[in-house]
Formats: C-alpha cells, structure tokens, sequence
C-alpha cells in the first residue's frame, strides 16, 4: 500500500520570495507603459492659446473637482487633452498569448507527476478497499 500523498512544504523565506517576485512583476507591469511611452514634443510658445476650464469643455462640477486637488488650468490642460492610446497591435497580442500559454504548458508539466500521485492516491485507494 502507498504512503498516502503529501505535499511539498513550502518555507516561509520562500513565500516571501514568491510575494516579493510578484510584487515586482506587477509594479513592472504598470510602471513599464510610463517608461516606454513615447515623449511629445513640447508645445511652442506662439502655439497656442492659454487654456479656460471652457476650452478644455470642463463643467462646473469638474472644475470644482479639479480645484479642490489644488490643480490649475494650465497644469489640467495636458492631463485632459493628452489621451491614451488603446489600439491593439498584433504582435504585442500574440507574443502575450504566447508567453501566457508557455507559462500554462511549463506548469502543467512540472506538476504533472504532482497531480497523478494525488489522483493514485484518491481513486487507488478506494478502489481497493
């Protein structure tokens, strides 16, 4: 008869490696579009025009709201006028497809011999007795 199954302990140094890691993943991630992003060219002075709260089609209760951040016209204007881009480019879709069911295969592999001692265990067990 088998030992029945148990699994790996893991250690508390190593949790706290594994949160750290994806601490780091995640704060990469979202940190990496404002690194890569592309830098405009500053506006020339003769440009444009100095912005109101009506140019920028600011209501009242914006306004309000921007203010009570402490935020000026002028320092509004960029964060409002400057939108994202959300347009999908193929290649950065399909290397993440990729990458997310590499990763997907890796871990069903090196859990494979995991997941059959479970299922030995589980359903040999109550087969024979």
């Amino acid at each position: 008869m088998n030992k029945p199954y148990e699994p790996p302990v893991q250690s508390v140094a190593g949790q706290i490696f594994d949160s750290l890691v994806v601490l780091v993943l995640v704060y990469a991630s979202l940190l990496a579009p404002l690194l890569f992003k592309a830098t405009a060219e500053p506006p020339k002075a003769g440009d444009k025009a100095v912005p109101t709260w009506e140019s920028l089609n600011q209501t009242p209760a914006m306004v309000e709201q921007w203010e009570k951040l402490g935020v000026k016209v002028e320092a509004a204007a960029p964060m409002i006028t400057n939108r994202f881009d959300y347009t999908i480019e193929p290649i950065s879709l399909l290397l993440t497809i990729a990458v997310i069911v590499g990763y997907f295969m890796f871990v069903l592999r090196v859990s494979e011999t995991e997941y059959r001692d479970v299922i030995r265990e589980r359903f040999d067990a109550s087969e024979g007795g």
